[in-house]
């Protein structure tokens, strides 16, 4: 696993959810978001046993390599070591930063989903790379998903120092107030690996970052 960095959390974050593709391959999805221009791929299968998970997620991390770009695992630290991904993502019921970072090699990388300062705050003084900021729009792919707002996004971002990435109903339509409002990083799910047109999809939103 080369040593990823923080300043590499900028640009397209598409993450890959089986559940989340219209049926198509998430391999193939993954493929198109990157020709399009993902600079990192989050791979999130929150149904199937990690060993059924174990082949597509490993074919994405090929395909992450192939294009010099990061490879995430959403909650399963596990898994994201078993495939020497860049590092994971974890959710406020996940098991805490603190606990896990001991376990991980160096240069292995730990995001925090958060929704307030506070929570951005707490994730960075325990040792975030970057912290997630969302919902920032309503979102139809995380039914508990808690709301946040643009005016969210910025004050969080005056109130850290690692890279901030915004999710939740990021499209082509409100992209720009969100990098506006000074987000390293857009995740998107359903902007992405739900259009008609994934790789044009994914060019569309990764040109918008200058």
């Amino acid at each position: 696993m080369a040593i990823a960095k923080r300043s590499e959390i900028r640009g397209l974050y598409v993450i890959v959810d089986p559940q989340q593709t219209r049926a198509r391959d998430p391999v193939d999805v993954a493929r198109l978001a990157l020709a399009g221009g993902a600079r990192i791929i989050q791979w999130r299968d929150k149904t199937r046993d990690k060993g059924e998970q174990l082949p597509q997620a490993q074919a994405i991390r090929d395909l992450c390599r192939e294009r010099g770009a990061l490879f995430f695992v959403n909650d399963h630290v596990d898994l994201a070591l078993a495939l020497s991904a860049d590092g994971a993502h974890l959710g406020q019921r996940d098991l805490p930063l603190p606990l896990v970072r001991p376990w991980l090699p160096a240069g292995f990388l730990l995001g925090v989903s958060s929704n307030t300062v506070d929570e951005a705050r707490r994730a960075e003084r325990e040792g975030a790379d970057y912290v997630g900021v969302g919902a920032v729009f309503p979102t139809v792919t995380k039914s508990v998903a808690r709301p946040a707002s643009p005016e969210r996004l910025r004050d969080v971002i005056a109130a850290v120092k690692v890279p901030v990435v915004a999710i939740g109903g990021i499209n082509e339509g409100n992209i720009d107030q969100v990098i506006a409002a000074g987000a390293d990083a857009v995740a998107v799910i359903s902007a992405v690996c739900l259009a008609d047109d994934v790789e044009g999809a994914a060019r569309r939103l990764a040109s918008r970052f200058p």
